[in-house]
């Protein structure tokens, strides 16, 4: 039995690393946000005045995005990450079909209700209440994330799996309304967010291990994205069954007249947002709960740190909607209405580009996925010329984004040759890179993109008098479906590099032999 003094020496080392992991937390959030900040202050002082009130609150904003992020993140490693693995591991042991299939659509549909950027995209879709639209994508994901364990254990290509419901996705897009259909796609981007990631990559990790074959730990790639397609389909669907869309209503301007005023627009919406997390985060202690006391069985210290890591969860996701709402997506819209009202109005192009550069360059999920890809393919695909590739993707995404903005035109335009080249490409590079490229679709479609380039197009397009529910909705789409083919165009470029090397060493190995 530890002695007294022993257990505060414990809990002290503890809590230092608690700190330190925090402090590092906030720093990678900081990196996501700060890029963001500095574009909208040279914007807002330059080409885009914004009302002092606005300003003020997007500064408050950024700084409840950054420390909400922090938590939230060391929230998802400390809880989330260690249930996935745990949970993944354990009901593939059980070699029961049924308990696959049955956990599997569970923790998708609840891991995905919690999901923040899904909860802010369903307070910007107009005329769908935002508990049905919630409800449908975490349906989708659920299904999907079955597919996805089931395709590990019987070891089905991916490709072909991606081809048969990208068929089906697309031919659905033919019986809906033209309202939905960038819906339907922004909600695939956004569902494999902060918290869906870490734990569907844990997961598929988890269920992997079970197997001792070389392409094990290749094929815990493309959970993410056969769950991206999910949401695709049950929205498209949603929209055969409830084919309503409402109008678009501007996102309302902080009104402060003093710093108090504009304390209190925060204050207000602090109890509404720890409600509703609280409702999105109930069925995932439960759930852990249940499989604790029913198969996990884990140690006392160990069930202490994950509910430790759920608080830290809660804390940081009411934090970080509230930011969001609060103040970075009225800024974000109110600055888009502003910059596509002046007589350069094309400048929306390269903002948007560069916007789009900064934003997946301090993604935290990227870094997560750069470095676990250089460790799988033991460095053959470096995390820098991922990071670069990603970049590149997300930069021209975001510029045909405001052109589309700009123009009208259809989303289906660039989403079907996007989607088609990705899919042919698929049969040319590396089964690893395919995985990799669809998985690093619905990463590099992080919190920033949701939060603040949405409400920014939301905001031009309605200064331009276009159609914001089909012209403006599409910026995640976008942003989810251009790394599809910049990582395998990498791939492309990395089998010839070895093919090269192979003739090379082919030829130097016919020389010794002549000599």
């Amino acid at each position: 039995m530890a002695l007294p003094w022993k257990k505060k020496m414990i809990w002290r080392e503890r809590l230092g690393r608690n700190r330190t992991i925090l402090g590092e937390k906030i720093r990678e959030a900081l990196a996501s946000v700060v890029p963001i900040t500095a574009i909208v202050l040279v914007l807002s002082f330059t080409v885009a005045p914004l009302p002092t009130a606005t300003l003020l609150a997007f500064l408050v904003g950024a700084a409840l995005l950054i420390v909400g992020m922090g938590l939230f993140t060391l929230g998802a490693d400390t809880a989330m990450t260690p249930i996935g693995e745990r949970v993944g591991a354990h009901m593939t042991r059980s070699r029961k079909l049924w308990v696959v299939v049955l956990v599997g659509f569970l923790i998708g549909v609840i891991v995905t209700v919690s999901e923040p950027d899904l909860q802010v995209l369903a307070t910007q879709v107009p005329g769908v209440p935002n508990a049905l639209l919630v409800g449908a994508v975490a349906l989708g994901v659920g299904v999907f994330l079955v597919i996805a364990l089931l395709r590990i254990l019987f070891r089905i290509p991916l490709s072909r799996i991606l081809i048969v419901f990208y068929i089906a996705v697309f031919g659905l897009t033919l019986l809906v309304p033209e309202d939905f259909l960038a819906i339907a796609f922004d909600s695939g981007g956004v569902t494999t967010g902060p918290m869906t990631v870490p734990f569907i990559m844990a997961l598929g990790l988890g269920v992997s291990s079970i197997r001792s074959d070389e392409n094990a730990s290749q094929d815990s790639f493309g959970l993410v994205a056969l769950c991206s397609i999910g949401p695709i389909l049950a929205v498209l669907i949603l929209a055969m069954i409830y084919p309503a869309a409402g109008t678009y209503t501007p996102v309302a301007l902080p009104d402060a007249a003093d710093s108090r005023a504009l304390w209190h627009l925060f204050e207000e919406g602090f109890p509404t947002y720890l409600e509703e997390v609280a409702v999105c985060l109930a069925p995932i202690a439960a759930f852990f709960a249940l499989f604790q006391v029913f198969a996990l069985k884990l140690k006392r210290k160990k069930v202490l740190k994950i509910a430790v890591g759920i608080l830290y969860t809660d804390l940081g996701l009411v934090l970080f909607l509230t930011g969001v709402n609060v103040g970075f997506m009225p800024a974000g819209s109110y600055l888009g209405r502003q910059i596509a009202g002046l007589p350069y109005n094309w400048i929306l192009v390269p903002i948007g580009m560069l916007m789009g550069w900064f934003i997946v360059q301090a993604e935290p999920a990227v870094h997560v996925l750069n470095k676990q890809v250089e460790e799988i393919t033991s460095g053959a695909i470096p995390g820098k010329a991922m990071s670069t590739s990603l970049s590149v993707g997300v930069a021209v995404s975001i510029g045909l984004a405001m052109v589309r903005v700009m123009t009208g035109v259809s989303i289906y335009a660039f989403l079907v040759p996007g989607y088609l080249a990705a899919i042919v490409m698929s049969f040319f590079v590396p089964r690893i890179f395919t995985a990799i490229a669809f998985d690093s679709g619905g990463v590099a479609s992080g919190p920033m993109t949701a939060t603040f380039l949405l409400p920014f197009a939301m905001g031009a397009c309605e200064a331009l008098g276009g159609n914001v529910v089909t012209d403006a909705f599409g910026v995640v789409a976008m942003v989810a479906m251009t790394p599809l083919l910049t990582i395998q165009m990498l791939g492309l470029l990395y089998q010839s590099k070895l093919r090269r090397a192979e003739a090379q060493a082919q030829v130097q190995d016919e020389e010794i032999i002549d000599l």
